[in-house]
């Protein structure tokens, strides 16, 4: 058998040292790829599964000082703008403690934040007396059979929502909002930074 020369030995060598370049370099190019899919597809599920839910409609009769009107108050009468909406009941304890902060919160905005407040599962003598009682002055809807309550998944009060513009849910908040919940969930809804 005839002895390999140093320079054929040397090619041989190199021969297969590219080979074994070009077999690393393509598994490479395939884990990178995969990878790269991978990172890609969790991204944009990721990306689905953070979007904000849209808000349900609604329309309910307007409760007033006399009880439930023929007028309505709906989700659509606020197209465009972030609103807060508030489930809330008189005979609920912690409504009790949180309508004034949100009555006055209301009052402070002077007009430049819509709120509207959802009584649910009352009677209409409770429900006119503790709105007036508190000094509510934004639009409270009518909500005694749990239909829009049923619709937002709320099974205990009271529950605030905070809508974007686009009426889709950036906040929510179970039990009794606080002045802090009031400034996040504003600041989300309307895209701005508290300061």
């Amino acid at each position: 058998m005839p002895e390999k020369s140093w320079s054929a030995a040397f090619r041989e060598l190199l021969n297969s040292a590219g080979r074994h370049k070009l077999r690393s370099g393509v598994i490479a190019a395939c884990v990178a790829v995969s990878l790269a899919l991978i990172s890609w597809a969790g991204t944009s599920s990721h990306a689905a599964a953070a979007q904000d839910p849209v808000a349900p409609a609604f329309s309910v009769p307007v409760l007033t000082h006399s009880g439930p009107a023929a007028a309505r108050v709906s989700l659509s009468d606020y197209a465009g703008k972030p609103l807060i909406v508030n489930f809330f009941a008189s005979w609920c304890p912690p409504c009790q403690g949180e309508t004034p902060l949100l009555a006055k919160f209301y009052r402070g905005e002077h007009g430049r934040v819509a709120m509207v407040g959802l009584d649910e599962n009352d009677t209409v003598a409770a429900a006119v007396t503790f709105v007036a009682a508190h000094g509510v002055s934004y639009p409270v809807g009518w909500d005694p059979g749990l239909t829009v309550a049923g619709d937002y998944g709320v099974d205990g009060l009271p529950q605030t929502f905070f809508l974007n513009a686009q009426h889709r849910i950036v906040d929510h908040i179970l039990g009794a909002v606080t002045a802090a919940d009031l400034a996040k969930g504003m600041a989300l809804a309307t895209g701005k930074t508290s300061t």
